[in-house]
Order: structure tokens, then sequence, then C-alpha cells
């Protein structure tokens, strides 16, 4: 019997690490082995304990503590699965998995990350192989044509493409980097990839390399990824001493070299050039193109740069055929995609779906629909980059084209969730504060275009919109996009732009009433005790910080509106949902 712990960030933030401690203690002696694996995607359980038989999974252990391990322990000892159905995954979490189509995760949270042995027993480097002993790099470049891959970093441009690009590109002095430098909040994928399979990101970038003809790659990570890096850098000391990477790999006359470079944290140097230039050690902001960095990229020699979840996808298409990859998927999006499923989501974590699937499939069939039953109100898509999609859209097709066709982008794979609560104008404030403070400041439209746009966004959620604000906001938008020299500032707008095409009346009955529909802006509060529903409990009256409640015991309590702070403490400890927000 063998006991794997999941141990990704996300399981170790809920107390993986000390369940794994406790259960090793009440396991000592036994013939269990314990071990540990990566996520698996299904963040919304942490802790997971899964318990093997061999490769065959026995029981799905979630939401376990420290103080459930020794009765887990005991329960095993004994081979008492009965007494383990309590912490046991439900049939209605299961569908979180059963529905997708794990290609990039197809290893996440199944094998022990630091481990190359687990990587090759389960057929890890064998495309590798057989990319280095029985195809040329253009062999493999047209397999990856063939695939329909496209960069999932964002653009979505053909991988084969730049790729072949760079192969061309003269010189004999050639980089594969790869973009680890995911910003985006809400968004992970990456991570997990890298704490979860580091040896899949390792074997599609030296497949990349060989294909390009490059000696030398960078995985450029963000330095808030600690465990990643960890993970990360041990397997490549342990792919270096099995010989899959260094000289004259697998005994042909391929060599490649791999190193890491800790990013300082800048969301700017997602883009390709802005990466580049903090590789070589400059501040990181991009450069005009062209030249593209297949011609010019590091040190002005030829390079290609794609992202982790891109990398994640080449073994498997060049060990299963391009067209096996390309025949899942959409006409004009082929394979899968990585989303991060975050915010009013009863199931958050990782989903790998094909592309065509729905977002009402995603949101609903996966992650089990909006927390607490509320409506939904949107999905923001692509990150501080990308839009909202309105409840109207739900069965929008998640492909690249639909996407783009509603005012949002596909990106790198952020989807969060937003449900009834959510004010839009505040939301599009939040992804326009991020953004402002993230522009590298090169180019006026995005350094002071965002800060004005951002200023008005705040005027308005503080009930001092004016008219003329939205059509200002919508000038300014027009203006950063065409002006801006990269793709944050030219895409910074669209938070912006698809709340004001889908909640227009919501930005009108900020400006013009001077209320927030959602009463979410603080500012624009106002805190009412509903007579009929007030039990006179006189709680709400005890809690209030400044003394604006008054009311005698058992009869309808009222608010002052002048002394009110609107903190909403009376709101949170109302028994009887008598508290409510105008």
């Amino acid at each position: 019997m063998r006991i794997v712990i999941g141990e990704g960030s996300c399981g170790i933030a809920a107390g993986a690490g000390k369940v794994h401690t406790k259960l090793s203690s009440y396991l000592v002696n036994s013939d269990i082995e314990i071990g540990i694996a990566g996520c698996i995607g299904m963040c919304f359980l942490e802790p997971i304990v899964d318990i093997y038989d061999g490769k065959k999974l026995l029981k799905r252990l979630v939401k376990v503590k420290e103080e459930d391990t020794e009765n887990i322990a005991v329960s095993l000892r004994n081979n008492d699965f009965e007494a383990l159905k309590k912490y046991e995954i439900s049939t209605e979490d299961s569908v979180f998995l059963e529905k997708q189509t794990r290609i990039a995760l197809r290893r996440c949270g199944l094998i022990d990350p630091e481990s190359i042995d687990a990587y090759t027993s389960d057929g890890g480097y064998s495309a590798l192989k057989k990319a280095l002993t029985s195809m040329s790099p253009e062999e493999v470049i047209e397999e990856i044509k063939i695939s329909g891959l496209a960069g999932r970093g964002g653009a979505g441009f053909p991988t084969w493409f730049k790729w072949n690009a760079a192969r061309n590109s003269e010189g004999t002095e050639k980089y594969l980097i790869c973009n680890a430098d995911e910003g985006d909040p809400g968004a992970f994928m990456d991570r997990a990839v890298i704490e979860s399979d580091p040896h899949a990101l390792i074997e599609g970038m030296l497949i990349g390399a060989y294909a390009i003809g490059a000696k030398n790659a960078f995985v450029y990570v963000r330095a808030e990824y600690p465990l990643a890096i960890i993970r990360l850098q041990k397997a490549i000391n342990e792919a270096m001493e099995k010989g899959f990477l260094g000289n004259n790999i697998l005994g042909t006359s391929f060599s490649c070299f791999l190193k890491i470079k800790a990013g300082a944290g800048a969301f700017v140097c997602g883009e390709e050039t802005a990466l580049i230039e903090s590789l070589e050690g400059k501040r990181g902001m991009p450069r005009l193109k062209p030249p593209f960095p297949a011609e010019k990229g590091y040190e002005n020699k030829p390079s290609n740069i794609n992202n982790v979840e891109t990398f994640a996808n080449v073994a498997w298409i060049i060990e299963n055929g391009g067209k096996a990859f390309s025949s899942m998927g959409t006409e004009n999006s082929k394979g899968t995609k990585v989303f991060a499923l975050t915010g009013k989501i009863k199931r958050g974590g990782l989903v790998e779906i094909p592309m065509g699937l729905t977002l009402r499939e995603v949101i609903y069939d996966i992650g089990g629909g909006i927390r607490d039953d509320k409506e939904f109100k949107a999905v923001q898509l692509g990150g501080p980059s990308g839009g909202c999609i309105p409840k109207e859209l739900l069965d929008t097709v998640i492909d690249y084209k639909a996407l783009n066709a509603t005012g949002a982008i596909m990106g790198s794979g952020g989807m969060v969730v937003m449900d009834e609560g959510t004010c839009m104008v505040n939301m599009a404030r939040f992804f326009l504060d991020f953004t402002t403070k993230e522009s590298c400041g090169k180019c006026v439209h995005c350094r002071i275009g965002t800060k004005r746009m951002f200023e008005i966004l705040t005027r308005i959620t503080e009930g001092n919109g004016k008219d003329g604000d939205i059509e200002l906001l919508e000038e300014l938008c027009d203006g950063i996009r065409s002006g801006a020299l990269c793709g944050l500032g030219q895409t910074a707008p669209n938070p912006v732009l698809t709340t004001i095409k889908y909640f227009r009346h919501e930005y009108e009955a900020h400006i013009n009433e001077k209320k927030c529909p959602a009463g979410e802006c603080a500012a624009l509060r106002t805190y009412h005790i509903n007579e009929e529903k007030c039990k006179g409990c006189t709680l709400c009256a005890k809690k209030c910080p400044v003394n604006a409640i008054s009311g005698k015991v058992k009869e309808a309590h009222i608010i002052d509106i002048t002394k009110c702070i609107k903190c909403g403490q009376c709101k949170e400890v109302c028994r009887f949902d008598a508290v409510e927000i105008k």
C-alpha cells in the first residue's frame, strides 16, 4: 500500500506538510510507503491524501486535518477502509476531474515531482528520445505544425511558426527561453505545472531546443514561486545526472544546458521582449518590434520564447502525433487549455478542458456553480489584460476567436468568476489599479493613460462621477490601445471597455444616482434595518463601533445614517438578515 500526499503550494498552505509529518509518525515501522505529489487541481479540497495499491487508486481522502491523521493511520494498519468513508471525496466533487481532458496536467498530482525515476517510469523522456533518434528538427517542427499548438501564454500565436523562424534565422548561437513569469491575478497554471511535473517542462524545452538548434535554454520564473524554483532546480540536476541534459544527450550529437533566472516580479516581464531585457540584467522594458526575438532576441541572437503550458504539451504531441492533438478542440483552436478557476466558485482549482466547451460547462459542470448558490454575474478572462463576459454570454465557446468576439481574450488562462454582489465598476478599477502600478513607464499612453483612467474610476466608485466620464473613459481606452508600445498597455483598457459594454447601467447608476447596484462600493452604501425582520436582539447595537444604532430590546432598531461609518459589522452579526444595504 502506498500513500501520496498532495504537496503543491495550495496543499502546503492548507496544511499538507503537517498532515504528512503526523501520518509518517503514526505509520513508523509499517509497510505502508508515504510519498508526495504536486497539485492535482482540486485546490478546494486540499489537503488531499491518496491511497494506492500499486498504480491503482483505492481511496481519495480530502480536506484532511492534522487531527484526522491518527484515525486514518489506525484504519490503514487494520485495512479498515470503511472507517475512511467520512474523509472520502464525494461523488459530486469527483466530477471536477472526470469532465476534464488532461495533457499539460497529465501527471500533475499523480507522480512525485522530486523524482526523475517517477517521471521516466511513467514514460517520461521517451518523446525526447524519439525526437533525437528518429526525427530531424524539421520533422519535429512539422509535427508541431500538424498539431495546431498555439502559444498558451495569451497571444495564441502558432508555436511551429516561431520555432521555424528561429531555426531559419542566421547564426549558429541560438537560445530557447521559457516564460514562467506568470503575473495575472488569480492565475497559477504555470506554477502548478513546474511544482507538480517539472520534467515535463524540461522535456518539452529540450525538444524545442533541438528543433531550433539551441544549445542553451533559460526558464524565467518569478521569484514569488520559491517551491517551483526549488523543484525545477532539483529536476535540472537529476536530468544532468541521467544524461537528459548537458553534452551529447542520450548519446547523440545534441547538447543543451538549462538555467533558471528568478525574475523580480514585474508584470511587464511577461511580455517577451521585456523578459529578454530582464534576462540580460537590464530593467524590464519592452523593445520595439521588429526585429522580433526570432531574429534578435537574447544577446541579439535568434531566440524563441514560449510559456510553461505550451512546452508541457510538446512531449505528448511528439509521442502521440500532431493529429491526435489537433483532433481535440475547434477549427480555430486545437487541443486543450488549462484554466485557473477562481473567485466566487464552489469548486476552484486547475481545469484542463478541450477547446470548444462553453463557459457554462466549465463554471457549472466542472466548477459546480456559484458559491452559496448566488446568481452568476460575470467571468473575467485573461487577467488584467482580459475582459468581463456577462451571464447572457455564458454559452460562449472557449476558443480564441469566440472569446475575442466578446471583447475578452483567452489570455494565459485566468478565469475569475463573479457573483451578484460584485460591482463591475469597482472590478474594472481593481484591474486598472494593477496595470497602472505594473506599467514600466516607457510609453506615455500606458504610463499616463492608465493613471488617468484609474483616477476616473476611483472618482466614480466614490460617488463623485460626473457627466461625460463614461465617454472620456472610452476615449482614453481607444488612445491607449492604439498608442501603447507593448501588449500590457494595448490590452489594459479591456476590463473597462467590456464592463462599459455589458454593464453600462452600473456606471450610470454610480454617476447619476450616486448608487452602487451591487452594494459593494463603501462610499455609496447606506445601511438600513428592515423593521419586519428585526427581532430587537440588540446584537447589532452592541457591535456598532460608533453607536449609530438605537432601539429597545425586542423592538425594531434604527441606524442613524449620519453617524454610520459603513463598516458593515451590523450586517455581519445580524442573525435575522434584517440589515440591508441600499
